[in-house]
């Protein structure tokens, strides 16, 4: 992994410095996949990382998704996954739109319409993890982005 110093800026190494945030951390991304189950979690956590452009954490859940079974061609879409509503089921949409407006959260929160179309799809319990899930990757894509964390060069 390319370190921020490489990049002309010295950012704290959050992993070095306050590494034991990571198991609880890692703990919730348990619990939401559990809940929601692995493939939509994946799918939310690498469509709120394209969001915040978050380098690393695209490269790792991209990887995830595949180990987990995900196609590489529904991968590539996520990135405009609003054009390509034929390759997402109804939940999966909905959970996607629920993941840009929480995401993009902004001064009007989140529209009564995508949160509405998020519940029907979601019984309760599902719905607190999947807020969760995007709570969770938009906390560790804020890390990745202001430390400038670097995926692996694998090429």
């Amino acid at each position: 992994m390319s370190t921020a110093a490489e990049h002309g800026h010295a950012r704290v190494d959050v992993a070095a410095e306050f590494g034991e945030m990571y198991p609880s951390a890692m703990a919730i991304n348990k619990l939401v996949g559990e809940a929601i189950g692995e493939h939509l979690a994946e799918l939310v956590y690498l469509r709120g990382s394209y969001l915040n452009g978050c380098a690393f954490c695209i490269d790792t859940h991209t990887r995830a998704a595949i180990r987990a079974g995900r196609s590489e061609r529904k991968l590539f879409l996520v990135a405009a996954w609003r054009e390509a509503p034929d390759h997402f089921t109804e939940a999966e949409r909905a959970a996607l739109a629920l993941t840009d407006e929480v995401t993009r959260l902004g001064e009007h929160g989140v529209s009564d319409e995508v949160y509405g179309r998020a519940a029907e799809h979601f019984p309760p319990r599902e719905l607190a993890a999947l807020i969760t899930g995007i709570a969770l990757i938009n906390f560790l894509n804020r890390i990745g982005v202001t430390t400038h964390m670097q995926p692996p060069v694998r090429d």
